[in-house]
């Protein structure tokens, strides 16, 4: 009996009953209960090549657990300074050969303990002061040119994998104003559960994790939702 529906939300009104969804601005639909499950985008640098090699296995990608696998013995390159960046490059480095941290600062932002696990860790070398230039490959990644910001002396690192790990931003802008959210715009969600501030309305997966984000996570925070839906639905009477 489930409708599957195809489009784009593109404005919501929690706030009263029945939730208001608009699909491509023009289709109204409404709802007893929302599940809100729109996920995160990761940030990427802007790069043309970068854009072009990241589709279709090209070697481009931003998660390193979940794709440093198929980069196994060889050399790969990850851009990034914080938490995420320091742990996947810990990561990378038990898969891979040599693993090149490109930091665009001359300091990390990662926690002194994150900071202290990379630099002991013999094939991740930083480059202080660097940005990626531009990514080379036809097909797929061969290269990654680096410049360093106080010298601007170009480098080309030669690597088949570009990992990017400067941040993810969750995809809840159409809730602003009616979802409480964080700083970053993550919806905040009760402890121990998917409900949200406004009654029948339940978060799940990327769009209210940052710590995680991960496929497995979020189907189980997805079961979360729809038994707390459920509940919901039975606990108003509504049928």
């Amino acid at each position: 009996g489930t409708q599957v529906r195809f489009g784009m939300a593109t404005k919501a009104d929690l706030n009263q009953t029945p939730k208001r969804i608009w699909i491509d601005e023009t289709n109204e639909i409404t709802a007893d209960t929302v599940i809100i499950s729109t996920g995160a985008s990761a940030k990427w640098l802007g790069l043309p090549n970068e854009t072009r090699l990241r589709m279709n296995a090209g070697g481009v990608s931003a998660c390193a657990v979940c794709d440093g696998f198929f980069f196994k013995g060889q050399d790969v390159a990850i851009v990034g300074a914080g938490d995420t960046a320091a742990e996947e490059a810990t990561y990378l480095s038990k898969l891979c050969k040599k693993v090149y941290m490109i930091v665009r600062k001359g300091e990390m932002r990662a926690s002194k303990a994150m900071q202290h696990r990379v630099a002991n860790t013999p094939n991740i070398e930083i480059l202080w002061h660097s940005e990626t230039a531009d990514i080379l490959g036809k097909e797929a990644v061969e290269g990654v040119v680096v410049k360093n910001s106080m010298s601007g002396e170009l480098r080309t690192l030669d690597v088949t994998g570009f990992f990017v790990a400067i941040g993810h931003q969750p995809n809840t802008g159409i809730f602003k104003d009616q979802l409480n959210m964080d700083e970053q715009g993550y919806l905040q969600v009760v402890a121990g559960s998917t409900k949200t501030n406004i009654a029948g309305v339940f978060a799940v997966g990327d769009c209210a994790d940052k710590t995680y984000r991960q496929a497995v996570t979020a189907a189980g925070s997805g079961c979360m939702g729809a038994l707390d839906a459920e509940r919901y639905l039975a606990s108003s009477g509504i049928h």
